[in-house]
């Protein structure tokens, strides 16, 4: 069974966080090649490590490869004013917040030792976070044409956007993931057009606006790891 190390480190800022993700993928990465020239027997003795990252960022808008700047609502000035850091990133996707309240999850993981599949990485990641929310009594599933993971419309509300995909692969060695909206301040989403999505029919949520009260943000990490664990068969070292 793989291996995977997890790793929380709690608050850091965006970019020194995209700096050890950054240091994490090329060690996979680099362990990944030498390891094809060694022996089979080499190979089979070899500890190869995956690792899974959580944090939260200080407010801080990323904007994908092939996300649009007429997405961000803000001026330099006004993100001054509202202490909001801003990045352009490798990662795939548009625009979107992360912010304190906020489950961030990198996965660095070596495909190649899992399954050589991006949608189907993707619908793990999405089900992971489907399979928390339901320890949490919340319904959630899927939108047809768009990534991430929705809560359907009800008599009040309109189809919710509660967590954000995006990701980047560099031989089959994942980074980037996702991000999750727990006790997130949703005031900072009505700044951009989240992930380049304006439809009239859909908004963004959080976990605590869903059940009406602050949640443990620990206990939400749990359950995450248990299904991720459960979700890519391996085991926490």
């Amino acid at each position: 069974m793989n291996k995977v190390i997890f790793k929380d480190i709690g608050e850091m800022s965006y970019q020194k966080a995209w700096d050890y993700q950054t240091e994490l993928h090329n060690e996979v990465k680099t362990a990944k090649l030498e390891r094809r020239h060694w022996t089979e027997e080499e190979k089979a003795k070899a500890e190869k490590k995956n690792y899974l990252v959580f944090c939260e960022h200080p407010p801080v808008y990323t904007l994908g490869k092939s996300g649009s700047m007429d997405h961000l609502l803000l001026n330099e000035k006004e993100l001054l004013e509202k202490e909001i850091e801003f990045f352009k990133i490798n990662r795939g996707g548009d625009i979107t917040f992360h912010g304190r309240g906020q489950i961030v999850g990198y996965p660095i993981f070596d495909l190649d030792e899992f399954f050589t599949d991006v949608h189907k990485y993707v619908r793990f990641l999405e089900e992971a976070i489907i399979r928390t929310l339901a320890d949490f009594g919340v319904e959630a599933g899927r939108e047809e044409g768009f990534t991430g993971v929705w809560l359907p419309a009800n008599e009040k509300q309109p189809k919710r956007k509660i967590c954000a995909i995006g990701v980047h692969l560099s031989r089959w060695v994942t980074m980037h993931g996702f991000a999750f909206n727990v006790n997130t301040d949703l005031k900072y989403f009505d700044y951009i057009v989240p992930c380049g999505i304006d439809d009239a029919d859909k908004e963004v949520t959080s976990l605590s606006a869903e059940i009406g009260k602050k949640v443990d943000l620990n206990k939400v990490k749990k359950c995450l790891k248990q299904h991720f664990a459960d979700l890519f068969e391996f085991e926490y070292i």
